[in-house]
């Protein structure tokens, strides 16, 4: 498809959603991988909602095993480099525009990346945490993942000579490097392990967390999924209660979802290009104040 087409594509799709955010906003929306591909963050289905790679660490396997914790922090020394230099794009921007136009109520995001706040998003549930933080499994404290990055690296330089793609939960793409001579920074207060503050697959997001999201959607017409595949519960539960509560729900994302059957409107194309559009047109802002 020429430039040209996809552009007339999107502007039909823009305006598809334009209608939808014109009658329900206020809206919550619900954010995925999708939407940061553009930042260089991967994501982890392709259309079908089939894993593009392996299935990322599991949560208990991190917490009982050393030799887990060794791999994660390995190639998360080497793939922090890019994911924390990541920097917001379009549609995060479009996001943050519609919410300070008033036609976005909440946005809860499955990413942890902290792209939306960076863009001027304010009112965010950050469903599974941050990985820019890092939390003791013992004693609670966290503490900064640029601080712990430095101390990574100061004890373990031979893992700096990696290079690899980046993964979605922020590590790098390596398999065949010696994990286990990888040395694991400790709690400086308590000496307890070191985990990124976040929700890996196998755990369950904070009871409270999720209260305060289903709060927000209970206060918004509509639901809008953006950049999801909703192949997990966690995503999932909030169309499920948008449904039960006879809201309508739309999605903006590319191929299947685990809900297309209870979406009131479907939209299969690219995030970034289309809310863009949508937003330069419902809030005035210029297309280069939505340019990545």
């Amino acid at each position: 498809m020429n430039s040209a087409c996809a552009d007339d594509q999107h502007a039909e799709t823009a305006h598809r959603l334009m209608r939808f955010f014109s009658e329900y906003g206020p809206l919550t929306v619900l954010g995925g991988a999708g939407i940061s591909t553009d930042s260089g963050i991967p994501d982890y289905r392709d259309r079908n909602g089939n894993w593009k790679t392996a299935q990322p660490v599991q949560g208990p396997d991190f917490i009982r095993h050393r030799h887990v914790q060794q791999r994660y922090w390995a190639r998360s020394l080497i793939g922090w480099q890019r994911f924390g230099h990541a920097s917001p794009n379009r549609a995060h921007h479009a996001l943050a525009a519609l919410e300070q136009n008033g036609f976005i109520h909440h946005l809860i995001t499955q990413n942890v990346d902290g792209l939306h706040q960076r863009a001027g998003s304010r009112a965010v549930t950050d469903l599974h945490g941050r990985l820019d933080r890092v939390i003791c499994l013992a004693c609670g404290q966290r503490s900064a993942r640029d601080a712990l990055q430095h101390k990574l690296a100061a004890a373990n330089p031979a893992f700096l000579s990696y290079d690899a793609g980046s993964a979605p939960d922020g590590d790098a793409l390596i398999e065949d490097a010696p994990f286990e001579e990888f040395t694991l920074i400790a709690c400086d207060r308590c000496g307890g392990t070191l985990k990124p503050d976040v929700v890996f697959f196998g755990e369950n997001v904070p009871a409270a967390r999720v209260a305060r999201a289903m709060q927000a959607l209970s206060e918004s017409a509509a639901l809008l999924v953006v950049g999801s595949s909703l192949m997990v519960y966690s995503g999932l539960r909030f169309v499920r209660k948008a449904v039960a509560e006879g809201k309508p729900v739309a999605a903006l994302t590319l191929g299947t979802t685990r809900a297309d059957a209870e979406l009131s409107l479907k939209l299969d194309a690219p995030c970034g290009p289309v809310l863009a559009q949508t937003a330069a047109e419902l809030t005035g802002a210029s297309r280069a104040d939505l340019a990545v």
